[in-house]
C-alpha cells in the first residue's frame, strides 16, 4: 500500500481542488492527513488507485511523493503504540510518519511509513494487516 504525499504553497482551497480531481477521476479518498509547516501545506492521502491518483495530480501541476506505509492493527490501550515504535526503535528503523486508519473492537488500525520498510515488515509482523 502506497501513501501519496503532496506538498504545495499553502494557500486556500487546495484540499478542496485535490479532491475535486480524485473524485472527477473516480479514485475514493481512504485517509487523509493534512497540516501547514513553514508556509507549505503537507497533504498525505491513501487512495482507492495509487497510480491513477498520482497520475491525475501530476498532471495537474502537483508534485508528488509515493511512499510504502505498512498498516499495523494495536490494542486500542495505553502504551500499546509504545510497543511497536519501541521494536522498531530497537532495530534502528525510523517513523517517517504515522496516522490513525480506523479503531473500533478494541483495536486501532495505523499507518506507518518508515525508512526501512522490508525490515520493518519482519519486525512488526504479527502486527501487520493487509497484504503488505
Amino acid at each position: 500500500m502506497k501513501q501519496l504525499t503532496v506538498v504545495v504553497a499553502d494557500k486556500v482551497g487546495v484540499l478542496a481542488e485535490l479532491s475535486y480531481l480524485l473524485g472527477k477521476a473516480r479514485v475514493n479518498i481512504e485517509a487523509i492527513s493534512a497540516e501547514v509547516q513553514g508556509g507549505k501545506s503537507v497533504i498525505s492521502l491513501v487512495v482507492s488507485d495509487e497510480k491513477k491518483a498520482e497520475m491525475i495530480l501530476k498532471s495537474n501541476g502537483y508534485h508528488v511523493l509515493a511512499g510504502e506505509i505498512l498498516v499495523v492493527k494495536v490494542k486500542d490501550a495505553p502504551g500499546a503504540l509504545s510497543e511497536i515504535s519501541k521494536k522498531l526503535q530497537r532495530a534502528k528503523i525510523n517513523i517517517e510518519s504515522i496516522y490513525l486508519l480506523t479503531r473500533g473492537e478494541g483495536y486501532s488500525l495505523d499507518a506507518l511509513m518508515v525508512d526501512k520498510p522490508k525490515k520493518a515488515k519482519k519486525v512488526l509482523a504479527g502486527y501487520l494487516v493487509a497484504a503488505q
